[in-house]
């Protein structure tokens, strides 16, 4: 009988091994066996980071094509504002590209609408299934940025699809301000960092890069028969649209780039005065004075002439520059 319920005790042994040596090999990770709303959740959680990685590489990569220089800045601010930054600069860039992408101003009112209640859905925690919403209302969430700046920018692009020039230097500068500054206001704010002073010193920095890039756009912008500067600089030299569409490189010309680079390099000055009394973390913000000199110094090597060839071309030591001032934390 003993020698009975021994082997009985063997067999039931051998088959218990048995069944948990098969059981290792077909499921190898069995410990991990979960319920199916564990494995939702875990799906669900896998899903979520590979859209959010997605909607990060989108606007990285329209940054990186559509604003060079802006995306050379933004790797070099602190990590924690880094990824707010490019979701910033892709909304701006969004919204910049409407007015060339779109053959009639009706389309292009339409996406600038589109975008407007894009934003206030970002304020209602409901973004559009959409990378730059979802990136917005990330930075929105994480830096508790302020929803005028962004309706700012929206409504002043809005009113530029009327496609005209500028009458005068001074609406140049009002629309440099509600939407240069304005993105300036918000990076400001990503980094974590409220000054009156460094508010005005972003006011005028903004300024500064929307007539610098008004005239680095001219000869695109000629070539498409399109004239968009200053009518009253143009007016007082004497320069027609028609002298720009012809790419004329005559004295007349080069005074009306002279007096409007004149303007850009006053705002910058007035922007440097304020350094001293500007906390050191608002810095990295303003990085893009250093594309802004570098532009307005290569003008005026070549006399102020904004169709020549070397004006085109991107300066490779950019980025090389943007590091050096930032490790120097100036701007």
């Amino acid at each position: 009988m003993a020698s009975g319920i021994s082997a009985k005790h063997g067999l039931l042994t051998t088959k218990c091994s048995v069944f948990h040596s098969l059981q290792r090999k077909i499921l190898p990770h069995a410990i991990c066996i979960q319920r199916p709303t564990e494995v939702k959740c875990l799906r669900a959680s896998t899903n979520s980071t590979i859209e959010s990685q997605h909607n990060e590489k989108y606007c990285i990569d329209i940054v990186r094509s559509r604003d060079y220089d802006g995306f050379v800045s933004s790797l070099l601010l602190p990590e924690d504002a880094r990824r707010s930054s490019l979701a910033l600069r892709a909304f701006n860039v969004e919204l910049a590209q409407v007015k060339d992408s779109v053959s009639q101003k009706t389309i292009g009112l339409m996406r600038m609408q589109f975008w407007k209640t894009t934003v206030e859905e970002i304020y209602r925690d409901d973004p559009p299934v959409q990378p730059v919403s979802a990136e917005l209302w990330r930075a929105v969430k994480k830096h508790y940025l302020t929803k005028r700046w962004m309706l700012r920018i929206i409504s002043e692009r809005e009113k530029d699809m009327e496609d005209r020039a500028y009458r005068n230097l001074q609406e140049l500068e009002a629309y440099s301000d509600n939407t240069q500054s304005s993105l300036l206001y918000l990076l400001l704010e990503s980094l974590g960092v409220k000054d009156v002073h460094a508010d005005h010193a972003a006011s005028h920095i903004g300024k500064a890069q929307g007539i610098v890039m008004c005239l680095r756009a001219t000869p695109y912008n000629s070539s498409r028969r399109k004239v968009y500067l200053p009518m009253d600089i143009c007016m007082l030299h004497r320069a027609s649209q028609e002298d720009f569409i012809r790419g004329s490189r005559e004295q007349n010309v080069r005074d009306v780039v002279y007096d409007i680079a004149s303007q850009a390099h006053v705002h910058l000055e007035h922007a440097r005065s304020f350094s001293k009394n500007i906390p050191v973390s608002a810095f990295p913000a303003f990085l893009q004075t250093v594309v802004l000199e570098d532009y307005l110094q290569r003008v005026r090597r070549v006399d102020f002439d904004v169709f020549h060839p070397s004006l085109q071309k991107r300066n490779p030591l950019i980025p090389i520059q943007l590091y050096i001032r930032s490790w120097k934390k100036t701007y």
